[in-house]
């Protein structure tokens, strides 16, 4: 049996040796083009075609990156943009998803809410950034409203998308084995919708970063964009460079994240296998 299985381990092992090769050398092509602009930057930045205040060294502003993270204040301004983008993200999730459900599942729902989510899906949502200032001040509150008003609409459209695509042979299958609306909402419809309705959080998440950003750059207080407003209004190109990166980085790995749960969300789902050549 021991034989057998080693057997079997080794006539395994080249197949896996390439596909673990693959793997890096996309990985690494995929670095390569950022690598590249981080060494053009430092290039240019010591060149002297452009002054220190316009485009500092990239070196400065990673130093600059480090002495916050030293101090601590990169992960307060840190946890700050991410408290307020992720509680919006959330209510927006939850709440665009309970709302497509409803415009899916009831006409007099879709009736009231479709025309409000078409006027509004397309409008920029931060030119009521003052209305809410005046409503709300410009506490937590009105951040967190901002987001969740500007991150909902994706989500709205990609679950009525979703459950509207869903597949009619399926339910009619469902409802001739007996199951009822409940069965039917909770093991057919939204399983089949859930890789659209995640394409829409997908969407929103980034969104909801964004608007973190730029309500803390308008209303001020601590977080990423609060940190670079103050830096801008001391003439400090660094620290508004740091800011540029940090946020950068924290955009992508939650990107990254996002990724992950889908493919574990989805792990049934045949966007989760690598495609056959058979």
């Amino acid at each position: 049996m021991a034989r057998v299985s080693a057997s079997n381990i080794a006539d395994g092992w080249p197949e896996r040796a390439a596909r673990l090769a693959v793997t890096v050398t996309w990985a690494g092509a995929r670095v390569i083009s950022v690598a590249l602009l981080l060494v053009v930057w430092e290039l240019v930045a010591r060149s002297g075609i452009v002054t220190p205040f316009q485009l500092p060294a990239l070196s400065r502003v990673l130093e600059r990156i480090w002495n916050d993270a030293v101090s601590g204040d990169l992960a307060i301004n840190t946890a700050e943009t991410l408290y307020r983008a992720m509680v919006g993200f959330i209510i927006a999730a939850v709440g665009g998803v309970a709302l497509g459900l409803a415009m899916s599942r009831n006409a007099v729902a879709r009736w009231f809410i479709d025309p409000i989510i078409s006027v509004g899906f397309p409008m920029p949502k931060i030119a009521f950034l003052p209305v809410v200032m005046l409503w709300l001040g410009v506490f937590d509150i009105s951040k967190i409203t901002m987001i969740v008003f500007d991150a909902i609409f994706p989500v709205v459209a990609a679950t009525v998308i979703a459950i509207q695509g869903v597949e009619r042979e399926l339910l009619w299958s469902a409802r001739n084995m007996g199951a009822n609306e409940r069965e039917m909402l909770w093991q057919i419809v939204l399983p089949a919708a859930l890789p659209t309705i995640m394409t829409g959080l997908q969407v929103a998440l980034p969104l909801s970063l964004i608007v973190a950003v730029v309500t803390e750059m308008l209303m001020g207080g601590y977080g990423l964009g609060g940190a670079m407003m103050t830096a801008s209004r001391f003439a400090n190109s660094v620290g508004v460079f740091a800011g540029i990166v940090e946020i950068a980085v924290v955009g992508y790995i939650l990107v990254k994240a996002m990724a992950v749960i889908r493919r574990r969300l989805l792990i049934w789902h045949q966007e989760a296998h690598d495609p056959s050549t058979v």
